[in-house]
């Protein structure tokens, strides 16, 4: 059974480790953090296994690098020594946005096997949406190990690596803007006389329920929302006002600048 490793248990690695031990006995998932406590506490909680990076580093089959872009040149180089001594095999599994699996390699001071993820936070509860690009030398074995330990945490697709960047900026930047537009519809519920709780419970839930529907029914995004706009009624009113605002328009230029994003970190 393999061992992971997380490296950073943040918002991302946090998740991951969640679901990972959904699947996985404590005893074989390893917590690391800059901040010790965060690690131990999460560990606790969990029933894994606290340790350091040096630890992660020497002993984890899937080793998590749950850093920003911008630390993992550092990270890297504390660990490049220890990964050069092993004798055993390893996964490096980036999540950093923009770095690709040849600069993760280069970084870490060696052609070792690198799966490069891009997640998302839904994966704390089983609900996310998990990009993923193997470099060339992950077997077909290891890939169905990753995967198998990564089951609870959502869907899986692989992507090829040159499309991840736009991927990321769908469904890894995608809560955030979902998040923003549970929060206006509430807000608008609100300003109608809805209590808080009430509007951002049904504002959450009517998000939800209308992408599992899109989901599970196989129908165009834009056929559903056909259905639900009845002649002369009262959705196809606030249609017109979100196209008159650019509300399309603004979605996919959010998507595009997070991409350029992604872009500029390379």
């Amino acid at each position: 059974m393999a061992t992971l490793g997380f490296i950073g248990t943040g918002s991302m690695g946090g998740a991951l480790a969640r679901a990972a031990r959904k699947g996985l006995p404590g005893d074989q998932i390893f917590l690391s953090n800059r901040t010790a406590e965060k690690a131990r506490l999460l560990a606790e909680e969990l029933g894994c296994r606290a340790a350091d990076n040096d630890a992660v580093a020497e002993n984890a089959d899937f080793i998590f690098l749950g850093v920003k872009p911008q630390m993992m040149a550092e990270l890297l180089a504390d660990i490049g020594p220890i990964l050069a001594k092993r004798q055993s095999r390893f996964i490096l599994v980036t999540m950093a946005a923009g770095l690709s699996i040849a600069r993760i390699q280069e970084l870490a001071g060696g052609a070792y096997p690198v799966i490069r993820i891009m997640p998302n936070t839904p994966a704390s509860i089983g609900e996310g949406m998990i990009l993923y690009a193997c470099g060339e030398d992950v077997t077909a074995d290891e890939e169905q190990a990753f995967l198998d330990a990564m089951a609870g945490a959502g869907r899986l697709s692989p992507l090829p690596e040159k499309l991840m960047d736009a991927g990321s900026a769908v469904s890894g930047c995608g809560p955030a803007f979902v998040d923003l537009f549970i929060e206006a519809l509430a807000d608008g519920g609100v300003a109608c006389g809805l209590p808080r709780a009430a509007a951002l419970e049904y504002a959450a839930q009517m998000v939800a329920g209308s992408a599992r529907l899109v989901l599970e029914s196989g129908k165009h995004p834009g056929a559903l929302k056909d259905a639900v706009c009845s002649p002369g009624g009262t959705t196809i009113q606030g249609v017109r006002v979100l196209e008159e605002a650019g509300f399309r328009g603004a979605v996919m230029d959010a998507v595009i600048a997070a991409c350029e994003k992604n872009a500029d970190l390379k």
